[in-house]
């Protein structure tokens, strides 16, 4: 039995030293004794004569399947069907085109500092009005940060490709354009880095696995050229855990640079830790489940996860096509603002039909905080956790602003017991590199890794999967009406939120608010509407200006 099991289930393979083998030529008869023992897997109890009528099927099913693996379709090529996070409310409604009306705040007069290594901590906003007032070049700018990254990379692992003379390029042409008056707005001449699932022509893709360190995608992904279009400077392609997960990539372990004999936490580890360490002003991440939001955490920087939709997937590495969100990670709220804008202004593109769903154009929007309706998640800061003391100061902090804190709960449908969402698209996303067996080359091989975890998601029924779909409309449904008449809330950035509101394709970012007994930075999660990331930008701009731990960085 135990040998027929994974024959029948997976269709192609059986297991032997924990990689896919060849399938025989002639394909093992599917027996009632067979579908007794796989029914088991999946808490069936269909009888002996109702199984026996189910074989013929079921041998169709699987040459479906065979004929099915013989398609070329990469990583790429996504399902026909997508995800909407949209409650019926929104769907009925017209959304507005843009956000609330507002302008990015007056930076003041901004000098270079004194000690010219003290650039590394500027914010965007402050770099941006050097530029714009010719204080420094991007030439200037753009060597000064890949000299850092050069430097410190050694220590804090959170390079896989430099991108060295395309950003001398693209930094002499800024230059150019702002001598000419041509001033594209706040990023104009800025260095960024991307996460490496994101393609760039003219260098490798690398997905930060073993398998595709020599990946190379002959086109620019949507967010590089977004902001090249805003006149950025692409310096780096940043680490990632392999295939999205973690901080273990195919060159080392990512560290944060608060202490970097720990890891960044993943799977955007690179992007926070060169953020952190003052390498780059900003870095694009993604998050699928908590891929933003944890490495903020462990770096000490401010990551916004955008509504799912918001920003175009294009040319991105895909693991769960209804869950993939791409965002930045930078050192303020109000930075993430202005990149959030450059990677909206052009409007929805049509390479990636999720961004169909949302409006046009993000605008800058920043007001009284005072008059949004707030809500927090009273149950989970009640509990105790090992953040607490911070988490309470940042209530504190906001109530101080005249912010009212109204207790909000979570649904009752539990985001648990629909995670296998992510784990079933991924196994589809790499069915290729599960079945050749070329998961062996992957660094890490435990029970928690992706080549197991793949493995294991061939085991999910596809009726499951889709009744897991129709459960998350329930829960977008629930969380609709548990947010009704609210603005934002707050949520202890890991809670029962963060698995849900991936669910549900709602805004999150997570701001620092302290450190623990070690030095290590702790964040606290802000969760807006659908859409409305100008409000939740408003409020952790003002609890940023009334603190301080946005401004903290590490000694290297």
């Amino acid at each position: 039995m135990k040998k027929l099991l994974p024959a029948l289930l997976l269709g192609t393979a059986c297991f032997a030293t924990g990689a896919l083998v060849a399938r025989p030529s002639a394909p093992e008869e599917i027996t009632v004794p067979l579908l007794r023992a796989a029914q088991q897997l999946m808490g069936l109890s269909f009888t002996d004569a109702q199984l026996d009528s189910t074989r013929r099927n079921l041998t169709g099913y699987r040459d479906n399947y065979e004929a099915l693996r013989k398609l070329d379709m990469p990583n790429s090529v996504a399902p026909a069907v997508g995800f909407d996070p949209r409650p019926l409310r929104l769907r009925q409604a017209q959304l507005s085109s843009g956000g609330s009306a507002g302008r990015l705040p007056d930076v003041g007069k901004v000098k270079l500092p004194a000690n010219r290594d003290d650039l590394a901590f500027y914010t965007v906003h402050q770099l941006g009005e050097l530029l714009r007032t010719g204080l420094i070049t991007s030439e200037d700018l753009t060597r000064f940060c890949l000299t850092r990254l050069k430097k410190y990379d050694p220590k804090l692992h959170c390079v896989i490709t430099l991108t060295e003379d395309l950003a001398y390029q693209q930094a002499r042409q800024a230059d150019a354009e702002i001598a000419a008056g041509k001033y594209r707005g706040p990023l104009h001449g800025i260095p960024f880095g991307v996460k490496d699932l994101f393609s760039a022509k003219g260098y490798n893709t690398t997905w930060g696995s073993v398998p595709y360190k020599d990946q190379m995608l002959d086109e620019d992904a949507a967010v590089v050229e977004r902001l090249r279009a805003a006149g950025a400077v692409l310096c780096a392609k940043l680490t990632l855990g392999e295939l999205a997960q973690g901080d273990v990539w195919f060159g080392e372990k990512t560290r944060t640079p608060w202490d970097v004999t720990k890891g960044s936490s993943g799977s955007s580890a690179g992007s926070a830790s060169a953020v952190a360490a003052g390498l780059l002003p900003f870095a694009i991440g993604t998050e699928t489940l908590g891929s933003i939001l944890s490495p903020s955490t462990a770096c000490g920087v401010t990551g916004l996860r955008p509504t799912y939709g918001r920003v175009s997937r294009a040319g991105a590495m895909a693991l769960s096509w209804t869950m993939d969100k791409a965002g930045p990670l930078a050192r303020s709220a109000e930075d993430c603002a202005i990149v959030l804008a450059a990677l909206t202004a052009a409007g929805p593109d049509a390479r990636d039909p999720a961004t169909l769903l949302a409006p046009n154009r993000f605008e800058y929007a920043f007001g009284n905080v005072k008059k949004l309706r707030v809500g927090y998640i009273k149950k989970a800061f009640d509990q105790e956790y090992p953040t607490k003391a911070n988490d309470q100061a940042a209530l504190d902090a906001l109530r101080k602003l005249g912010v009212e804190l109204v207790p909000l709960e979570m649904p009752a449908l539990s985001g648990n017991i629909l995670r296998f969402i992510l784990t079933a698209e991924g196994a589809a996303a790499f069915d290729g590199l599960t079945r050749s067996g070329r998961d062996g080359q992957m660094v890490l091989q435990n029970r928690s890794a992706w080549p197991n975890t793949f493995r294991s998601s061939r085991f999910i029924p596809a009726v499951e999967y889709i009744q897991a779909q129709r459960a998350r409309s329930l829960l977008i449904e629930q969380m609709d009406e548990k947010l009704k008449g609210f603005d934002c809330y707050i949520t202890p950035t890991f809670s029962a939120s963060l698995v849900i509101t991936n669910l549900t394709g709602h805004p999150a970012i997570a701001l620092p608010n302290g450190f623990t007994a070690a030095g290590l930075p702790t964040t606290i999660t802000f969760v807006g509407q659908l859409y409305e990331e100008g409000k939740l930008l408003a409020l952790a701009k003002a609890y940023q200006d009334a603190t301080a731990f946005d401004e903290k960085h590490p000694t290297l």
